[in-house]
């Protein structure tokens, strides 16, 4: 089932790229929900898919083609880490979109340069066509490159991250029973993050689950960390700061394969955002859901790697802050942003 599922996507991006709708419409369920991280947001049927998602993407980047570093597919039930999906066949792939950047995107300038517009997805498949698909772009990296991001520097290091060590993100062993190791060293890492004192980082007792030198590919506004220490400067500090109160409640997806684990959820996380610092913003008491992925790799009995998407905007449209209109106020004023 799982080459089924997976075949299912890479001939659904094919079509795509050949820009043949009907292939494409033809691999969809009548009644597919279709998300995609805000301002597009949720959408039901097969032609908001391309009205809403696909048609905005390909006029922006007309030679556009689908790079995915990873993908992890197979069965869910549908219950395990406080379930809210359906059961059934999940592919969750993370990568690019790669496209010379031609016309205008939501706003965001075209720069003629090549544009990375880094992608997180959990698509299920059901009869050989796609039921629903939740993706995350990363439209503030698409700022970034267009000089025009409003927001603070990424504590991390931005720019593009990179496809896994071994280079086998797209093809590898789905031995059950490393994958059941791999499932259990996610869910002991997790178990751990919420055992934080409120005090501590080290009450969470990461370095039981985490490579010395681990990668976690952060999204645009966070960014890149390497090992504990960085990853506490860069990420989990600011945010545990600013979310002291937050608890990762609600997957719509778990999937393992071999060394490899992929979750997420539409939210996957909630919070109440009662401190300041976070993306450099004061807080604001309101309580959040929000829009995570993640991809993780094994190595022996630590985590060595960790690309993570998350809906940045949609958090910060809760909070209030229109990210867009400040872009667009910071474009009227002839300013530059960051790049």
């Amino acid at each position: 089932m799982r080459r089924q599922a997976v075949e299912t996507i890479v001939r659904f991006y094919d079509a795509l790229m050949r820009n043949d709708k009907d292939a494409a419409r033809a691999l969809l369920a009548e009644d597919v929900i279709w998300c995609a991280s805000h301002p597009i947001n949720d959408h039901l049927g097969a032609d908001s898919v391309f009205s809403a998602f696909w048609d905005p993407i390909l006029q922006a980047l007309p030679d556009v083609e689908y790079r995915p570093l990873v993908r992890v597919a197979g069965p869910y039930d549908g219950a395990a880490m406080d379930g809210d999906g359906a059961a059934g066949d999940w592919v969750n792939s993370t990568g690019y979109l790669v496209g010379t950047f031609r016309q205008p995107f939501l706003g965001i300038p075209p720069t003629g340069r090549t544009l990375y517009l880094r992608f997180g997805e959990l698509i299920r498949v059901e009869a050989g066509r796609i039921a629903e698909a939740y993706i995350i772009l990363d439209f503030i990296a698409a700022m970034e490159q267009a000089c025009v991001c409003p927001l603070r520097p990424s504590l991390g290091s931005p720019g593009l991250v990179l496809a896994p060590a071994g280079q086998d993100g797209l093809d590898h062993s789905a031995d059950p029973t490393e994958s059941q190791r791999s499932i259990t060293l996610v869910r002991n890492m997790i178990d751990g993050l919420m055992r934080f004192d409120g005090a501590s980082l080290l009450s969470m007792d990461q370095e039981r689950y985490w490579h010395p030198d681990f990668m976690w590919y952060g999204p645009a506004g966070i960014g890149t960390s390497r090992g504990l220490s960085g990853f506490r400067a860069h990420h989990q500090g600011p945010f545990l700061k600013g979310f002291p109160k937050r608890g990762v409640d609600r997957t719509k997806s778990l999937v393992a394969e071999g060394l490899y684990v992929a979750t997420g959820g539409w939210p996957h996380m909630t919070g109440s955002h009662l401190g300041g610092g976070w993306l450099g913003l004061p807080p604001t008491g309101k309580d959040v859901s929000m829009r995570v992925m993640d991809w993780w790799r094994r190595d022996g009995d630590l985590l060595k790697e960790n690309w993570v998407s998350i809906d940045l905007l949609h958090v910060l449209d809760q909070f209030g802050l229109d990210v867009f209109a400040q872009m667009r106020q910071l474009m009227a004023s002839g300013g530059a942003g960051r790049h």
